[in-house]
């Protein structure tokens, strides 16, 4: 998730895990292969964006993130390949028979790179520091507000109350309600565990507030972390963060001892330089260059599709659309496979609802609407909505995994709109450049494209992102008479504690978005790749998008 904004891999839901203790790590403590004579000292990777800071709880863009994720651990993990919730510097975890108390059981033994302790006081440091967010920190740290909701000085908002060092292992996390989301949420980047004797010393927290954006303090760019890596220094004017080894990392140490992002916008260009050797990777390679690639020796990583496109229709701003018949005849209009099949990546395939099939909730039992411009037609004309004008907007300047070529994609289904006799008033705009603001804060366009890649293994963090009104709403739902009681249900099923039942409950919900609601169109669900060159081992592609690289070799 971006915020405003090899083989088939196994998914589990992620309750099960939440609400379970579990097994200790399998990381040992030998060197690695950093010393080998067979491979590189350095893995390059060609990034597509430059991080904006090292401090995650700020960071909001996942290039930021791709490189604070190699510095940074948190109290949990996601296991490599999968979306299931590992330990990570909490070797188990259980919760109070009511749910709103969790311990953490930590490691132990285990430094910052600063050689600080690791301890139940760091833990409670942490989170005490995200909490008490003042000013334009408050803004700045978009992923508490998305998860956690509010501030100190607005506790009735928040999920998290407080958090207690039982002793130097064992922290105690209280929490306001059950959530599906919690203790999963800890796994986000956002919330890794970071030295308080550096962020003190830093003065962490001085974020300030600049025209649109925001300036932070020194130790944003030198950030004190747990990870396999640690940074080196970031090269602006050559585009190129540096990372190396962290010697006093508690796991395995990482088998390549330099990690270098060279930061390379043009997706082309991350080819070219892939294909002369002076990268050993990159992300999201254009499907049309997956053949090729492989056939220059690449080895092409597809991940699952754990993701969605739809087109949003705001009913506020089109009172047409509050029709469910108009929105039907959209449905029925878009030939959705013939554009799976002729612009995504093989392994796509149509949406019948806005979660992927791996996440917990998904109904099985519902069929995408078929392609059928005669029904479409019927129903518009029932309606009275013949010849309505729709104001269709899509994103430039942008790449995304479930939606590699905006534009086409929007050609497609404008095409498809007019030939049922929906007249479409074409918009773009740039991705950074308020297209995002003008879907969700502004309200701006009837219909637009956008998508989702979930950040965790549950259906909240899909359907809970697009209706519910605690983390907005860019669908507009509250103007529909079903709206609240949307809301209210996605609310209820995100508190059921049982996973059996909270799955039936999402299925249903699932159900009566598809058939009586039917907010938006679900799409489509594609796989996004990632290349690496023939002489790089060892990486597993996740899919969350969330790599790590410790485990990478580069042969010579």
């Amino acid at each position: 998730m971006t915020l405003k904004r090899t083989a088939p891999l196994v998914l589990v839901t992620v309750a099960a895990l939440s609400m379970s203790a579990c097994a200790e790590s399998e990381r040992d403590s030998d060197n690695g292969d950093a010393g080998s004579s067979d491979v590189k000292d350095t893995f390059t990777f060609g990034a597509a964006g430059a991080p904006e800071l090292f401090d995650p709880l700020y960071a909001t863009d996942g290039e930021t993130f791709r490189v604070t994720r190699q510095i940074h651990s948190g109290l949990l993990g996601i296991k490599p390949g999968t979306a299931d919730v590992q330990p990570e510097l909490a070797e188990s975890w259980e919760p109070s028979e009511d749910g709103l108390s969790w311990t953490f059981t930590l490691r132990q033994g285990v430094t910052f790179s600063d050689g600080e302790p690791f301890d139940a006081e760091a833990v409670c440091y942490n989170l005490d520091r995200m909490y008490n967010q003042k000013g334009a920190g408050q803004q700045a740290a978009e992923y508490w507000t998305y998860f956690f909701g509010t501030f100190s000085d607005d506790p009735d908002g928040s999920l998290y109350e407080s958090c207690e060092a039982q002793d130097d292992t064992h922290a105690v996390i209280n929490v306001t309600r059950n959530t599906s989301s919690f203790p999963t949420i800890l796994s986000l980047d956002s919330f890794s565990i970071q030295s308080p004797k550096a962020l003190e010393e830093g003065d962490a927290n001085n974020v300030q507030a600049q025209g649109e954006g925001f300036t932070y303090p020194d130790y944003s760019m030198n950030p004190v972390g747990i990870g396999p890596y640690k940074l080196q220094g970031y090269d602006e004017a050559n585009k190129t963060v540096t990372l190396v080894a962290n010697e006093s990392y508690y796991g395995e140490q990482p088998k390549t001892k330099n990690l270098v992002f060279k930061i390379i916008p043009d997706e082309s260009t991350r080819r070219q330089e892939l294909q002369a050797g002076s990268i050993d990777g990159y992300d999201l390679p254009n499907p049309v260059d997956w053949k090729g690639l492989e056939d220059a020796g690449n080895t092409v990583e597809i991940r699952p599709a754990f993701n969605i496109l739809y087109m949003g229709l705001n009913p506020e701003k089109n009172p047409k659309l509050k029709d469910l018949k108009v929105r039907q005849a959209i449905a029925y209009a878009l030939n959705r496979e013939q554009m799976v099949k002729t612009q995504l990546p093989e392994g796509a395939q149509v949406a019948s609802q806005f979660i992927p099939e791996a996440v917990a909730g998904y109904n099985s039992e519902l069929q995408p609407y078929p392609y059928d411009p005669e029904k479409a037609k019927q129903l518009l004309q029932e309606a009275g909505a013949e010849g309505m004008t729709l104001t269709f907007a899509f994103p430039t300047e942008v790449s995304r995994p479930y939606m590699p070529d905006p534009q086409k994609i929007h050609a497609a289904f404008a095409k498809d709109l007019e030939a049922v006799g929906i007249k479409v008033d074409q918009v773009s705009k740039p991705w950074n450049g308020g297209y995002l603001d003008d879907v969700s804060a502004n309200g701006a366009y009837d219909a637009w494209l956008l998508g989702w890649t979930g950040d965790y293994n549950a259906a909240d963090n899909f359907l809970g992102t697009f209706f519910s009104d605690l983390k907005g709403n860019d669908f507009h739902t509250s103007v529909m008479p079903w709206g609240s009681t949307l809301a209210t249900d996605l609310k209820d099923a995100d508190a059921v504690v049982d996973e059996g039942e909270r799955e039936a409950a999402y299925q249903d919900i699932n159900k009566r978005i598809a058939e009586e609601y039917l907010p938006g169109i679900p799409v489509s669900h594609s796989p996004p790749a990632l290349v690496t060159s023939g002489k790089v081992e060892g990486l597993t592609a996740s899919p969350l998008t969330a790599e790590t690289f410790d485990t990478v070799t580069v042969g010579k």
